[in-house]
């Protein structure tokens, strides 16, 4: 094996949590279609598929270095919210924690001083960095507009040219 029975194991829980990022990006966007919300529920739904693409990243690697993958249980998504905000500020959250958790398989890399799982995870980071930055701004035209503005927030994510990450050079928009 390529890499470490213990860096296997850590990548298997990540592509649990992978995938119930992913669970729990559909149960919002099911939210959101159902409350008429086509725009923001485009949104999630492409988040979920995003998260989904992760998951089978990690898997192939694990593969790919000659591990078992062992996919771990995963705990059903919160499915209805109150007001737009808290789904948004619960996707905010999550995108924080799997920074965490990225973040925290690069450090156990580096201490099995494993430079191709280093590597491997350095497209995860870049990949966090614009995840963060991207809803903290959705959450941030959300809170502007207020559970009464949510067609304005739909009209901007229908906008050609926009997205929740206006500073992102042309190319680069998710």
């Amino acid at each position: 094996m390529l890499t470490s029975k213990k860096i296997i194991d850590a990548i298997n829980q990540q592509i649990g949590n992978e995938f119930g990022a992913s669970l729990q990006y559909a149960a919002i966007a099911a939210h959101f279609a159902a409350e008429s919300l086509p725009q923001l529920a485009r949104h999630f739904y492409k988040q979920s598929d995003e998260e989904r693409d992760h998951a089978m990243k990690f898997i192939i690697y694990v593969v790919d270095t000659g591990g078992r993958v062992e996919i771990p249980a995963i705990k059903a998504p919160q499915a209805r919210f109150k007001f737009a905000e808290d789904a948004v500020k619960l996707s905010l959250k999550n995108e924080f924690e799997v920074t965490k958790q990225i973040n925290a398989l690069m450090d156990l890399a580096l201490n099995e001083n494993d430079h191709i799982t280093a590597n491997f995870l350095q497209w995860f980071l870049k990949e966090q960095l614009e995840e963060v930055s991207s809803m903290q701004e959705l959450l941030k035209i959300v809170q502007r507009a207020g559970e009464g503005g949510l067609l304005n927030v739909e009209q901007y994510l229908a906008s050609p040219g926009t997205s929740p990450m206006l500073h992102a050079p042309e190319g680069e928009k998710k």
